[in-house]
């Protein structure tokens, strides 16, 4: 398992997991835990597959739809090494962008008991995957979503069923950021990731 890290070493501190996308790698997403709050560990995972000189966190049937067993076998993977390094009790925020917020998203339909919070970010939810994704099923899970009105990345299609979901029939508490940016954090959506990160981990 490849990572990179920042923040506190306490390995009771609540964990920020950042989850990089397509064609990345972990050492690029680390760098968003700098402008995040002190006081969480923050660990960057990089994904198993790679691709495109970087690295995927599933095969796709096409841009945002996950391939079934693809998505199963990884996120098991994750799942196993998760449970070593944050045992029950540690609170557990997943933040994901792109590729990353797919499987982010779908880890937290999986188990979302899991998880003190979900961040999807400029990607889409992992639909017809396998996963389940009935009405009601992140009650009481915090969500984060944002997107940008010009990407050109992530069919417009999955962006609007995401944000439908989320807010509509979820059952989450879902803070929803907007703007007209393209696939790519604007400031202003890091600067709402941050005041949504600080409020998953009060005691930091």
């Amino acid at each position: 398992m490849h990572t990179a890290t920042h923040g506190s070493t306490d390995p009771e501190a609540p964990l920020v997991v950042l989850l990089h996308g397509r064609g990345s790698h972990e050492h690029e997403i680390i760098g968003l835990a700098e402008h995040l709050p002190d006081g969480p560990a923050y660990v960057a995972v990089r994904a198993p597959i790679a691709e495109g000189g970087g690295y995927a966190w599933f095969a796709n049937r096409g841009i945002g739809r996950p391939v079934a067993t693809s998505l199963a076998e990884t996120t098991s993977w994750f799942r196993e090494w998760l449970d070593g390094i944050a045992p029950e009790g540690r609170p557990v925020v997943l933040v994901g962008f792109s590729g990353g917020a797919a499987f982010a998203g779908g880890l937290a339909l999986q188990e979302p008991g899991r998880f003190a919070g979900v961040a999807v970010l400029h990607g889409t939810l992992p639909f017809d995957a396998g996963v389940p994704v009935e009405a009601g099923r992140l009650a009481d899970l915090p969500v984060m979503v944002a997107q940008g009105d010009s990407d050109q990345v992530i069919p417009r299609e999955l962006l609007d069923r995401t944000w439908h979901y989320l807010l509509e029939e979820s059952g989450a508490p879902t803070v929803a950021h907007r703007d007209p940016g393209g696939h790519g954090i604007t400031p202003a959506a890091l600067h709402e990731l941050a005041s949504w990160v600080a409020a998953r981990v009060p005691h930091a």
